[in-house]
C-alpha cells in the first residue's frame, strides 16, 4: 500500500514578509507586496514588482552563511533561509538524515549574478566566476551542502508550475518508499532577464495585477522561496503534522508556447487527476488557490475550467499573485505554503484588486480573510509550455 505523506514543516520569504507569521499578518491586513523596483537599475523601474525587501548582510544572516567564503546568487540566498525556517518548524537540523531527499525548482537559477557577468564580458572580455552558479542547480547544490543532504538531490524546471512539481516528485518517492522524507519547494529572484522576458511577452501590468477583475491587464512578477518538509506516516511526528499531500497530477495540453487554451483543457485536467488521486470528488474541496495571474487569457481559461469542473457548485476561490506577485519558478510552493496555513488555521485566504466581476464567469472571489472549514484545498500551478499542475492538501 502507497504511504500517507504529511507536510510537517513550511518556510516561506516572499514580498509580503519573512516566515509563516509576517505573511499570515500581512494577509489580515490585506497588505500588498506590490510596489516599485529598487533590486537593480533599469529603464523599465516604473512597472511594479513584488521585490523582497531584504538585501546584503541582513539576507545573509536570515540564510546562515557568510557570503565572504562562498558565491551565492540572490536565489540561493532566498532558499536558504526559506530551508532555515523550514527545519525550525519541522523539528530542527536533526530532522535531516540518510533518509531525506532534496528537489528544488526555480526558472532563473544564478541568472543575477550572470547579468553581471556578461557586463564584465563585454567590457573586459575576461572570465568571471560568476558563471559557476549560472546552473540552475546551483541553488539546489547550495541547500543540499548547507544540510547535509546526499540521499537524493534534483533540480525541476517546469516554467510557472516547477515547484508544484517539485512538491509531487517528492510526495511520489515517499509514496513509493523510496525515500522516507523530502525537502520540496522553489527559488526565482527577479532580475532583469525576466523582467525584459515578461515585457517582451507584453503581460506585463503596468499598475499591478488584479486577478480576475474585470478590468484585469496583466501580471506583475515578483521574487521569493518557498519550502515543505514532507514526511512519510512512519517518520512523521505528530505533533509537527500540519497537513497531508492527497493528490497531485501533472498534465500537459501542449496548445500554445505561452498561452492557455480558451476553454481551459489543461487546467481542467490537472483538477480533476489531482481529485481522482486523492480519492476525493469535487464537492469535498473546500477552497481553490487559484493559478491566478492577472492575464486576460489565464484568468478566464481557468475560471472557465473551475466552472466546469465544479458544476455550479464552486468552493471559495482566491488568487494570492496580488498580494506577492508571481514568484514563478517558487510560485507552487509559495502557494503550497499558503494552503497549508489556510487548513492549519480554518481560514479563507483573500485576493487583492478583485473590484468588478468577470462577466464571463459566475463566480466571484475571496476578497477578506476569514474563517471557514477548511478540509481539503486545491492548489493550481500552471505552466508555460501547458505544463499544468494541481496539489491537494488535506486536514489531518
Amino acid at each position: 500500500m502507497p504511504r500517507r505523506v504529511f507536510v510537517t514543516g513550511a518556510g516561506i520569504i516572499t514580498a509580503i514578509g519573512s516566515g509563516t507569521d509576517q505573511t499570515l499578518d500581512s494577509f489580515y491586513h490585506l497588505r500588498t507586496g506590490i510596489g516599485r523596483l529598487s533590486l537593480f537599475h533599469s529603464v523599465h523601474n516604473d512597472i511594479p514588482v513584488a521585490e523582497v525587501q531584504l538585501y546584503g548582510e541582513a539576507l545573509s544572516g536570515l540564510a546562515g552563511i557568510d557570503p565572504v567564503k562562498g558565491l551565492y546568487s540572490r536565489n540561493a540566498l532566498l532558499v536558504l533561509a526559506a530551508a532555515r525556517q523550514t527545519l525550525d518548524s519541522s523539528g530542527g537540523p536533526g530532522m535531516v538524515d540518510d533518509s531525506t531527499g532534496l528537489i528544488l525548482a526555480t526558472t532563473v537559477g544564478g541568472m543575477d549574478l550572470n547579468e553581471r557577468y556578461y557586463q564584465s564580458l563585454m567590457l573586459e572580455d575576461t572570465y568571471s566566476k560568476y558563471v559557476e552558479v549560472f546552473d540552475s542547480a546551483d541553488c539546489a547544490e547550495k541547500v543540499a551542502s548547507m544540510l547535509g543532504i546526499s540521499r537524493f538531490i534534483t533540480t525541476v524546471s517546469t516554467a510557472c508550475s516547477s515547484s508544484a512539481n517539485a512538491i509531487m516528485l517528492g510526495a511520489r518517492l515517499i509514496r513509493s518508499k523510496r525515500l522516507d522524507k523530502v525537502l520540496a519547494g522553489g527559488t526565482d529572484a527577479l532580475t532583469r532577464f525576466t523582467l525584459n522576458g515578461f515585457l517582451a511577452l507584453e503581460i506585463l501590468s503596468p499598475t499591478g495585477c488584479r486577478p480576475f477583475d474585470r478590468d484585469r491587464n496583466g501580471l506583475t512578477i515578483g521574487e521569493g522561496a518557498a519550502l515543505l518538509m514532507l514526511e512519510s506516516e512512519d517518520t512523521a511526528d505528530p505533533d509537527h503534522i500540519m497537513c497531508e499531500v492527497t493528490g497531485y497530477a501533472n498534465v500537459n495540453e501542449a496548445y500554445h508556447q505561452t498561452a492557455s487554451s480558451p476553454e481551459g483543457t489543461g487546467a481542467f485536467m490537472a483538477m480533476q487527476q489531482a481529485i481522482e488521486t486523492a480519492s476525493l470528488s469535487p464537492a469535498d474541496i473546500s477552497y481553490i488557490n487559484a493559478h491566478g495571474t492577472g492575464t486576460e487569457i489565464n484568468d478566464l481559461a481557468e475560471g472557465r475550467a473551475i466552472e466546469r469542473l465544479f458544476s455550479g457548485k464552486i468552493p471559495p476561490v482566491s488568487s494570492t499573485k496580488a498580494f506577492t506577485g508571481h514568484t514563478l519558478g517558487a510560485a507552487g510552493a509559495v502557494e503550497a505554503v499558503f494552503s497549508t496555513l489556510a487548513i492549519r488555521h480554518q481560514i479563507l485566504l483573500p485576493g487583492l484588486n478583485h473590484d468588478l466581476p468577470m462577466t464571463e464567469l459566475t463566480f466571484e472571489t475571496v476578497r477578506r480573510i476569514s474563517d471557514a472549514e477548511i478540509n481539503h484545498v486545491i492548489s493550481n500551478s500552471f505552466g508555460f509550455g501547458g505544463n499544468n499542475t494541481s496539489l491537494v492538501f488535506s486536514k489531518v
